[in-house]
């Protein structure tokens, strides 16, 4: 009988969960981590959508119980939280809770590159000037649009689409984040804070957006050696994770070595699942 070969990757990056929404695909992201191995995590921002933890439901929590166990010592694995816009306040309450510290930004090298993981709200000047609003009045409406049954949540994620395109988002936060990785000497740099998966070169600097997982096709992103990429989960039946599976773990990440002297090669990849936790 035929194994599948488990995918192996130097870092994965997961982007804006936003856990305690109605639209959070947490059920999914469990399940892409427990389906391959990795050195090092880096949750980037937006883990949470709001301070009320009271939002959280089951397959949240289920979330946070697994990503505690991967930050175990004895799994070898390394977890990072890089603090988004809706995260501020929780610092204390998520290193108490999964035991992992939460960073403003994230640095390391690699093969000879030098990599910055920020959120990416720092370059969106309508989020620095309007905070108190957006995470008042506006945050409220969202997350009451998204308990209107199942039409709420296709209209709360077609506004969210609407508001990065309106905000003209994408290009603002890409161009701010290419010019702070150029002033810190980096050449790769990773934001989230968009929900929109992207990538982008300008003068050896490659900026490269997760996108999210309260999107229909949530992304993320895999490094190995020089190779970057962006991958698709794909969601195809409407079920969610059974107690029984979340409560299955995987074996302890394998240690891959970091590839140096290669060109560095990016990509992007379509990944398909078979659980959905919301349509």
């Amino acid at each position: 009988m035929l194994s599948m070969e488990i995918a192996s990757y130097d870092v994965v990056i997961l982007s804006d969960l936003h856990l305690g929404s109605e639209i959070s695909r947490a059920c999914d992201a469990l399940e892409l981590l427990r389906s391959i191995h990795f050195r090092r995590l880096i949750l980037l921002g937006d883990i949470f959508c709001d301070l009320n933890l009271r939002r959280l439901k089951k397959e949240h929590w289920h979330f946070l119980s697994y990503i505690r166990k991967l930050s175990n010592p004895k799994r070898d694995t390394e977890v990072i939280w890089v603090e988004g816009n809706h995260d501020y306040g929780l610092a204390d309450v998520l290193s108490h809770l999964v035991g992992i510290p939460a960073y403003r930004e994230f640095v390391w090298e690699s093969a000879g590159e030098r990599h910055i993981a920020v959120h990416g709200h720092q370059f969106d000047n309508f989020i620095i000037k309007n905070n108190l609003v957006m995470r008042g009045l506006a945050s409220h409406l969202y997350l009451f649009i998204q308990k209107l049954s199942y039409g709420g949540r296709l209209v709360a994620r077609m506004l969210d689409k609407l508001n990065t395109r309106w905000q003209r988002l994408t290009p603002k936060v890409a161009a701010g984040a290419i010019a702070y990785a150029r002033s810190r000497g980096a050449t790769r740099i990773y934001c989230g804070h968009t929900h929109e998966a992207t990538t982008q070169m300008q003068d050896g600097i490659i900026y490269f957006n997760a996108g999210a997982w309260t999107n229909i096709l949530s992304t993320y992103i895999t490094i190995q050696g020089q190779e970057i990429k962006t991958h698709e989960y794909v969601a195809q039946a409407d079920k969610c994770c059974t107690d029984e599976e979340l409560s299955k773990t995987v074996a302890s990440p394998m240690d891959v070595p970091i590839a140096a002297g290669q060109q560095a090669e990016v990509g992007y990849d379509i990944i398909l699942a078979d659980t959905d936790c919301f349509a």
